[in-house]
């Protein structure tokens, strides 16, 4: 039986055997942890989940700082990636795909940022009208999250999207990116990564071909829908 869950987000047992595995193992040097892990990750959930201030995590978790502190190192370490990964993976296969994605989708979101972001992580998105940050987000084709990339909203999409693309390509072995007409043009048509990029289709129009095949430098891709 499950302990008793104070907050929704709180892991089950049987999401805490899945991540336990994946977290670093303990300083054998220094003082022994003080606070279940357990509970670092839940307090780490709380955050992401309500969006609340490291700050004001409720005094049932382990002090902030120590919950902080944790999610900084883990995340230097790519705990945080290689638990992504593991669950993509796994929900793939129950859908009856390939671990791995070939096919991807990218799109951005600009949103405001809160008083304290410093202005030099923030721009404004005349075309949404937002001051903020803007976000682009690689999935596969299940809506799975792949990559994040964070950069100041003022950025254009087509030149924004570049970091997200390349980082997508060499973390997996992607073979095809969905785009809508922002995306028009390949962000990685310039550049050192032009020879080996992924194939990438925009919705801004049709391909001028039915079986054409893309490439990095003509920007199309059609055929049966990739996993």
């Amino acid at each position: 039986m499950d302990r008793v869950r104070r907050y929704p987000s709180d892991l089950t047992d049987a999401e805490w055997a899945f991540v336990e595995p994946m977290l670093p193992s303990p300083q054998w040097m220094g003082r022994p942890e003080k606070h279940p892990r357990r509970a670092v990750v839940d307090g780490i959930l709380y955050v992401v989940r309500t969006g609340c201030a490291w700050r004001y995590l409720p005094v049932d978790f382990p002090p902030w700082q120590t919950v902080y502190s944790h999610f900084q190192r883990w995340n230097r370490r790519g705990v945080t990636d290689r638990i992504l990964t593991e669950l993509r993976e796994q929900v793939r296969l129950a859908h009856d795909r390939a671990a791995e994605l070939t096919a991807g989708i990218i799109d951005s979101q600009s949103v405001r940022a809160a008083d304290t972001v410093h202005s030099d992580t923030r721009g404004y998105d005349s075309g949404k009208r937002v001051n903020g940050r803007k976000r682009f987000i690689v999935t596969d084709t299940l809506g799975l999250l792949v990559t994040v990339w964070v950069l100041a909203a003022s950025w254009q999409d087509r030149d924004g999207a570049k970091g997200a693309l390349l980082a997508t390509y060499v973390a997996t072995p992607i073979r095809h990116v969905f785009a809508d007409f922002r995306v028009r043009r390949p962000a990685w048509s310039t550049g050192p990564a032009t020879s080996c990029a992924p194939p990438w289709r925009s919705s801004g129009s049709p391909p001028t071909s039915k079986d054409s095949s893309c490439t990095a430098a003509g920007g199309w891709w059609s055929g049966p829908w990739p996993g």
